[in-house]
């Protein structure tokens, strides 16, 4: 089953979809695949993928694998880098995040909600 969310494995895609972000708000999940917390965290991050007519795009980025590009989202954001690490982005600019145990499906839904789905 194809996954319901883009993984960005490079600074230029990555790049691309801050770009984006002006156009449709975008949901991003640092997550290290070494890491117990991080795969529950990714766990609750799919299960809200998989929303139907969500309003908006959702990525992942796997820090082991793609360090340079989790380093580049530390420094364009300007947020501490702390995995596993959910970032609900607009117009280039971090409107939330969470880390650990506060990524869950309720909080994702719910940032999204006062956030995003009223705009």
């Amino acid at each position: 089953m194809k996954p319901n969310y883009q993984e960005i494995e490079s600074i230029e895609q990555w790049e691309t979809l801050l770009e984006q972000s002006g156009e449709r708000a975008v949901l991003l999940l640092k997550h290290s695949t070494a890491c117990p917390i991080s795969g529950a965290a990714f766990k609750e991050f799919k299960v809200y993928t998989r929303k139907p007519k969500r309003p908006i795009v959702c990525a992942l980025v796997k820090v082991i694998e793609s360090r340079p590009v989790s380093n580049d989202i530390e420094a364009k954001l300007g947020i501490k880098h702390e995995s596993p690490q959910a970032l609900l982005i607009r117009d280039g600019q971090t409107l939330w995040h969470a880390s650990h145990w506060d990524i869950t499906f309720e909080r994702i839904e719910q940032q999204v909600n006062e956030r995003i789905a009223k705009d």
